[in-house]
């Protein structure tokens, strides 16, 4: 009797165990799966936990530009071949320049091998207005100043040792400093803009603020970058054409295992539509008419194979020089060809009698040039280059693309005449068509 009481006891208490356990594991929450990272455990419903970043500038700010939608657009259906703008004025204007001096007279002073600040410490003994030095000068200066304003004199003495000079009326003090700030007020035309903005950017000038609503341009720089940037706006102001190339970059994937027959391009267009062939070190530069279009050039890709845009874009040169166009920058997203820089040097004018664009077109990475391919054409043109496969951009020792893909660049110069504004019948600033284009190219 008292073993079948215990025998029940211990029954008893088992079941109460597992009641126990069963209550306690529906109080605890039930995880589908568990992971362990570093000791914590890591569920569905945990608060992910992140580094700390530093204080950086994240990648999509980074990348933002007010440019790049006027760059990496291009109008297809409303592109035009020539097309004339207003001559217009590019004026500096410095910033900062302080307030005025005091209406003072300079008459026989001579000064010689003496740094702007000592030449200005004599100059003004005797008054209240004292020299700052904000930046030591190194440049010695010598010279003579017969008779002229205070003001004229000054700025001389600046000049000649590239120095530049502020004045405080009310601390009665003469700031010199070595580097300034000016405005450039720019034509009303983006396409002069940009090619204008490309040659600052060339001379390796970073720090330009641009405002595209009212035209301005702002940066800083020494004596150096002012003559820069005269030297920059005066051959601008010059030209009276420029040069403009819209571009589409595609990347082709044959749909079989051969590669594109380029050969199907004269019974597909005609003979006529296709008038030069320009072989490179790699690659092939066709010179077409302007049948053979993006349209009309992906139309005939397509029978062959899959066609993607990569890259779009535009860019501007002043007649006779040389600016790029980077396929990264306008690129529809990162890719292998995102390396890939198309430089490119134009010169339009009369050649052998006939209205020519006198072109070199550079492929280039950041290994070195790949191709390049010197260009004449007539106005209306475009050109079509074949035949760079998309392995010279490929880094690993095997890749999945074809041995058949090619990038293939499709590029339409333009020509922007810069004429006087009295010149343009009734104030008219359209693009060139039909009889005016005609008459115009004839001149």
């Amino acid at each position: 009797m008292k073993k079948s009481r215990l025998i029940y006891i211990a029954i008893a208490a088992a079941v109460c165990t597992a009641c126990a356990q069963r209550a306690a594991q529906k109080d605890m929450p039930q995880y589908d799966t568990v992971t362990v990272v570093d000791n914590l455990v890591i569920d569905e419903n945990s608060v992910p936990i992140f580094p700390k970043k530093a204080a950086l500038t994240t990648d999509t700010a980074r990348r933002f530009s007010i440019e790049l939608p006027k760059r990496c657009s291009v109008d297809w259906n409303n592109q035009s071949v020539v097309s004339v703008v207003p001559e217009e004025k590019i004026e500096v204007v410095r910033l900062d320049m302080g307030d005025a001096l005091p209406n003072l007279q300079v008459s026989d002073y001579d000064f010689k091998q003496l740094t702007v600040k000592q030449a200005l410490d004599k100059l003004l003994d005797g008054t209240d207005i004292a020299v700052v030095e904000d930046e030591q000068g190194i440049e010695k200066i010598t010279g003579s100043i017969q008779s002229g304003d205070l003001a004229d004199a000054v700025d001389l003495m600046a000049k000649m040792g590239r120095a530049y000079y502020t004045y405080d009326a009310a601390a009665a003090e003469l700031h010199l400093t070595h580097r300034a700030k000016w405005m450039i007020k720019m034509p009303r035309d983006e396409t002069i803009i940009m090619a204008l903005l490309d040659a600052m950017h060339g001379a390796d000038m970073r720090n330009l603020l641009v405002n595209w609503h009212d035209k301005t341009v702002v940066f800083e720089g020494n004596y150096q970058t002012e003559r820069e940037v005269a030297r920059i706006i005066a051959d601008i102001s010059s030209k009276k054409f420029m040069i403009a190339w819209d571009i589409d970059v595609y990347r082709v994937y044959p749909k079989t295992d051969n590669p594109i027959i380029w050969m199907n391009l004269l019974p597909a267009f005609g003979e006529k539509n296709v008038r030069m062939s320009i072989p490179g070190v790699v690659g092939r530069a066709l010179v077409v008419g302007p049948e053979i279009n993006t349209k009309t050039l992906q139309e005939f890709l397509a029978q062959q194979s899959n066609v993607v845009l990569i890259s779009q874009g535009t860019f501007a040169v002043p007649n006779g020089w040389q600016s790029r166009f980077d396929i990264g920058q306008c690129g529809k997203e990162e890719r292998l060809e995102t390396d890939l820089i198309i430089g490119a040097t134009g010169k339009y004018g009369n050649f052998g009698g006939y209205k020519k664009i006198d072109a070199k077109i550079v492929l280039r990475t950041s290994q070195g040039e790949l191709s390049s391919f010197t260009i004449p054409s007539s106005v209306g043109d475009n050109y079509v280059i074949i035949g760079i496969p998309t392995h010279s951009f490929v880094t690993t020792p095997e890749t999945l693309i074809s041995p058949f893909a090619e990038l293939v660049v499709f590029m339409s110069p333009r020509i922007i005449s810069i004429v006087d504004a009295a010149d343009i019948p009734d104030n008219s600033f359209t693009p060139l068509a039909g009889d005016a284009l005609r008459a115009f190219l004839a001149e």
